[in-house]
């Protein structure tokens, strides 16, 4: 089964990139839903696009623990650490970019997510191949990562005005700057 999580990783990946990119339109698709503003984009902000890459790796993690979290002991410590991973490296990429640059690209953003992506489920594939010992226990890890999802979910509505969650398009600030 160990030789498995490969495959599975690889399918995590293609559907964290996959809904991810759906999640990025689904919030104007359903013509501003309080609902989808939960887990989708409500604007351009990095802050968005960091929920557009937790939520589809969480719902996928819920999904593979069915398949391994009794063969992997420490399942939901490797997938907090690569979750955390993810959610450091989209605004470092960005921040570095656009700040070497002084410009913001489209594809360049669209590039950061998917390689993001790619990079996490590797990270994850090996700590898994290895065996990564954590000091965290399964419900610890979980509930962290519950807590980020009550975070997005919080910072949506409640956004604090700093440049992480300004959308450089329009300016506003979260779902209640839309309305």
């Amino acid at each position: 089964m160990k030789k498995s999580i490969f495959y599975w990783q690889v399918a995590g990946t293609i559907f964290t990139i996959a809904l991810g990119v759906l999640l990025h339109f689904l919030f104007d698709m359903t013509n501003q839903n309080v609902i989808a503003a939960l887990f989708s984009a409500v604007n351009e902000s990095i802050w968005e696009h960091m929920k557009l890459l937790f939520y589809p790796m969480f719902l996928f993690a819920l999904f593979e623990s069915k398949f391994f979290e009794q063969e992997y002991e420490q399942f939901w410590c490797v997938k907090l650490k690569g979750i955390l991973l993810g959610l450091l490296l989209i605004p470092v990429f960005y921040y570095t970019y656009t700040g070497a640059l002084g410009v913001s690209a489209d594809w360049v953003n669209i590039a950061i997510y998917v390689v993001t992506a790619m990079i996490v489920f590797l990270v994850e594939t090996r700590m898994f191949q290895k065996d990564a010992q954590c000091i965290l226990r399964a419900e610890v890890a979980s509930i962290v990562l519950c807590i980020i999802a009550l975070v997005f979910t919080v910072f949506t509505f409640a956004t604090p005005k700093i440049p992480l969650f300004k959308d450089p398009v329009t300016g506003s600030y979260g779902f209640y700057e839309l309305k």
